[in-house]
């Protein structure tokens, strides 16, 4: 397998990947990701040079991104909020690798390249209701921050979400 930034020629099968990580949310009652998010980000993130991918045999299979900042950033209490942190987002394993602990070696991958960035942390955010993302941060080190980020995304619905970090 082979880490590497994204590069534009991945879209279209990010975006399969990702179609397929939605309906098995979907079919989890885990409804929080569609076809606008994480989708329409991916474009930004490969131009942002922030998009990270996992490649075996020309077939992705998995993704993140690794951003400057997060919206809720602000809104739970963090170990050490000077720290300089970069924080995980859209992190998603092809649903043909699960359970191969593929979602572990990314969070590895991303605290190295958190670190060789000069974050002394690597934070991110985390549904309420998404239980089995929860697990894996927990058993790869990750403890969760005091409060909760409420994030609006329209009239009828509120993402209650939970903070995460790991010192590096």
């Amino acid at each position: 397998m082979h880490f590497r930034l994204a590069c534009i020629q991945d879209l279209p099968q990010l975006k399969a990947m990702y179609r397929d990580i939605i309906q098995e949310m979907n079919d989890n009652r885990i409804q929080i990701w569609d076809e606008i998010y994480p989708c329409n980000l991916f474009d930004e993130d490969i131009k942002n040079k922030r998009l990270y991918v996992f490649v075996e045999n020309d077939n992705l299979i998995s993704a993140f991104a690794l951003c400057d900042t997060n919206s809720g950033a602000q809104k739970v209490n963090w170990q050490d909020n000077r720290s300089k942190a970069l924080y995980l987002d859209r992190l998603g394993v092809n649903v043909s690798y699960k359970r191969m602990g593929i979602g572990s070696r990314m969070l590895e991958k991303a605290k190295e390249t958190a670190k060789k960035a000069g974050a002394e942390y690597l934070r991110l955010f985390v549904v309420d209701i998404n239980k089995p993302a929860i697990h894996l941060y927990t058993k790869n080190g990750f403890t969760m921050a005091d409060g909760v980020y409420d994030e609006f995304i329209d009239d009828d619905l509120t993402l209650h979400e939970y903070g995460f970090e790991a010192a590096l």
